[in-house]
């Protein structure tokens, strides 16, 4: 009968099967026009793909798609299948030859009875055409309206292409492809995702009943839906086991077996959420990032979506669930006030992995439940970490040939620096959150964090080289994100790091800038890669539905400061967690005993507070902050910070806490591993900071060689015994900042005798 009838006999039927007939030829014509590059479409062009993203260990963390589809090969799909798809929609499928003529003439017959359209016709190649150019071609809702019309001219087409592809691909590439692409409802494209999401089973397990089930859901998956209408269904499926059965493909007992068994669908669908917002556990936050950083890179969503590749990240669980039980301990996911957000990355000099990052605050849409979908682990947190930018102004001072034990002038609160000045220039006070000794040495102004002594530090290092230190070790975004004026709140043309440097602002050392929780935490992990700066990365590798690698662009590491300098500021930050130290209480109540370098921030009204902690093989950070709408100060617990009139939180506090109460029980039973050696240049520091010892010199003598050295003199007069005009007090002694005033105490060369005792007269 094929031999009889010519591609003409095709066209007629379908002419005459659809009433409007008019323009036939027209239509015809146009529908061959780029018939062949259609064709090659169908045979070349991939299937859209699930894209998979895990765990550093490769188990799924979430998944992204415009249509959820895993491809098998045909040997993989169970022989029942494929024999209930041949016995309901196309029992001549291994005959024929892309169409069915005898099926065709059937149908013509049918519905020129009828007037209208009750039989089909389509082989299960066409169906595939027909599927393909819906499924895979169409990207509009009109060209998808266009891929299902009923019209003598996408009939023709459909005919052409089918008649095409059989010459082309073999019965058994067919199948494959049609398998793969058919819609089977409830977001499964393709039989393996059918499989999965109505029976839990992959393809090769589907029994007769199960394989009838899907047959028969191919006319209509919204009509034959099993979990909205089963009873249609059941009886859909039950004509095909019937079918199977008449057709000989199955026997009378397996077809009683199948007739009698339940529908079997699993409660609830083993469908796949789709995006970051369905993601395993709290690993949201992380998934965004990691769509972000693949977008930077070149690969966008839209890619992801379609290609069905493998993400592999660097996520570690163990690090994810210690990060969230404590982010979670210490403000709760409800809390009204306060979110409290972290990132540990690992330190290395050839990259820097992201191990975990997450927030109390749920990842999601729903704002009434207090979920958001901001990138608050790795976006800029406006509010600020506070002291711990005085790394920044330390690691300038130890570049500039200070060492990290030199010893600081602490003024008190109240000291007016000279370049300490508001938007008018008027001078503002540094104030202190307490009360220190006159000199303490960097090391121990680390811990302590006096104010003043990081503004007066800030005098010697300059406010430019302070910012650039800062981004060089970590804080990238603040030369690329736009400086907001803060009376306007208008957005300029220049950059955080250029407005601050221009306007020699420096508050900088104060930690009053909008900082990303997750470079702080990498800043952490350049001092601990002996000053190697690497992009933080999430992703691990990335490799296609082939399994060939994709190339992941990244900026190169980069030796930000020299290693010796990297090490000892690392020495000079271990005070934080012993007694003294402002994360000392933190410490102390997990009882750690680990060598670490840590810096606690608070930020001047306590609307946010920050921890920096660093272990040779973890850097996290933490922030926790008010992040509704009008921030307000926040007073530390019981149970979570909330919103107050004054402030109390500390970054001793709950960042501490949250930091500590991670990495107790992500560190435990690991070997306990020192900080790295210090270097002696940057321990005691250049020449430009030491202070000639001249005790005892006559006074001119002493003004000599302190002025040669670079330090100013002032003198006064005590009594002493020593000859007059030598020196007997000398401060500061030791190490200073460069040009720091000496003030020397000179002899007046006698003591007055004292006074007689009381009631002698006289």
């Amino acid at each position: 009968m094929l031999l009889s009838l010519s591609l003409l006999s095709g066209v007629l039927a379908a002419g005459l099967a659809y009433p409007v007939a008019a323009g036939l030829g027209l239509a015809a014509n146009q529908a061959s026009d780029g018939l062949t590059g259609a064709s090659a479409d169908l045979i070349a062009d991939p299937l859209p793909q699930t894209t998979t993203i895990t765990d550093s260990r490769g188990d799924p963390i979430a998944y992204v798609f415009a249509q959820d589809r895993e491809l098998v090969d045909a040997a993989d799909v169970a022989p029942a299948m494929i024999a209930a798809l041949v016995a309901v929609e196309d029992r001549r499928f291994f005959e024929h030859e892309g169409v069915d003529w005898a099926g065709t003439v059937r149908a013509l017959l049918a519905n020129t009875a009828a007037g209208d359209i009750e039989q089909g016709a389509s082989t299960l190649t066409q169906q595939y055409v027909k599927n393909y150019t819906l499924y895979v071609l169409a990207d509009t809702e009109a060209e998808r309206l266009e891929a299902v019309e009923q019209t003598p001219a996408r009939k023709l087409r459909e005919v052409q292409i089918a008649l095409q592809l059989e010459q082309e691909l073999s019965k058994e590439e067919i199948l494959t492809r049609y398998l793969n692409t058919v819609y089977w409802g409830n977001g499964a494209y393709g039989i393996a995702t059918a499989a999965r999401t109505y029976f839990g089973v992959t393809p090769d397990r589907l029994t007769v009943a199960q394989a009838a089930l899907l047959a028969g859901m191919v006319r209509s998956t919204s009509g034959f839906d099993p979990v909205r209408h089963p009873d249609a269904a059941r009886e859909r499926r039950d004509l095909v086991i019937r079918l199977m059965r008449d057709q000989g493909m199955i026997d009378d007992a397996q077809a009683q077996a199948a007739l009698a068994s339940p529908l079997g669908i699993v409660s609830p669908l083993q469908t796949r959420p789709n995006g970051c917002i369905g993601a395993r556990g709290e690993s949201g936050f992380f998934c965004s990032y990691v769509l972000a950083h693949l977008a930077d890179a070149g690969i966008p969503q839209e890619q992801l979506e379609r290609g069905g590749y493998t993400v592999r990240t660097t996520l570690e669980p163990e690090a994810m669930a210690a990060m969230t039980a404590s982010l979670d301990a210490e403000v709760p996911p409800d809390s009204p006030d306060a979110a409290n957000v972290m990132s540990v990355v690992r330190p290395g000099t050839d990259a820097h992995r992201i191990a975990a990052m997450g927030s109390s605050r749920t990842f999601g849409l729903d704002a009434e439940a207090r979920e958001t979908s901001y990138g608050l682990p790795y976006e800029p947190v406006n509010l600020g970490a506070g002291s711990i930018y005085k790394i920044f102004t330390a690691a300038t001072a130890l570049e500039k040939g200070l060492g990290i034990e030199t010893m600081l002038e602490v003024p008190p609160s109240g000291y007016a620096s000279p370049i300490y000045r508001d938007g008018g220039g008027r001078s503002i006070p540094v104030q202190n959150s307490g009360d220190y000794a006159a000199r303490l040495s960097l090391t121990d102004a680390l811990a302590q964090s006096p104010n003043t002594a990081f503004v007066r530090l800030m005098e010697f290092t300059g406010v430019p080289d302070v910012v650039d230190m800062a981004v060089r070790l970590g804080m990238r975004s603040l030369a690329t994100t736009p400086f907001v004026d803060p009376g306007t709140g208008e957005v300029t043309d220049r950059s955080i790091a250029e407005v601050t440097k221009a306007q020699q602002q420096a508050s900088f050392t104060l930690g009053v800038t909008p900082t990303s929780v997750l470079e702080l935490a990498n800043v952490g992990a350049t001092l601990a890669s002996g000053g190697v700066w690497c992009p933080p990365t999430p992703v691990e590798s990335v490799t296609d539905a082939a399994g060939e690698p994709l190339e992941v662009p990244e900026a190169p590491c980069e030796q930000a400061v020299e290693p010796g300098l990297a090490h000892t500021l690392l020495a000079g930050l271990s005070r934080d967690d012993k007694p003294g130290g402002t994360a000392a209480r933190a410490a102390a109540e997990v009882g750690w005993m680990r060598p670490m370098a840590g810096k606690t921030g608070t930020t001047q009204h306590h609307q946010s507070a920050a921890f920096l902690g660093v272990v040779p093989d973890l850097s996290g950070a933490v922030i926790t902050f008010d992040n509704s709408a009008n921030p307000r100060p926040l007073c530390d617990g019981p149970g979570a910070p909330f919103a107050c009139r004054s402030g109390t939180i500390f970054g001793g506090r709950t960042p501490a806490e949250t930091w500590f109460g991670t990495m107790t029980p992500l560190l435990a039973g690991q070997p306990v591993q020192p900080l790295p050696p210090t270097d002696p240049r940057y321990v005691e520091g250049g020449e430009a900071t030491r202070i000639p010892d001249v005790l005892g010199l006559p006074g001119d003598e002493a003004r000599a060689v302190l002025e040669r050295a670079g330090f100013p003199v002032t003198t006064g007069t005590v009594d002493s015994v020593a000859p007059a005009g030598t020196v007997v007090g000398q401060s500061p002694h030791g190490t200073a900042l460069p040009e720091e005033t000496v003030v020397l105490q000179l002899s007046s060369g006698s003591v007055p005798p004292p006074p007689p005792p009381p009631g002698t007269g006289g």
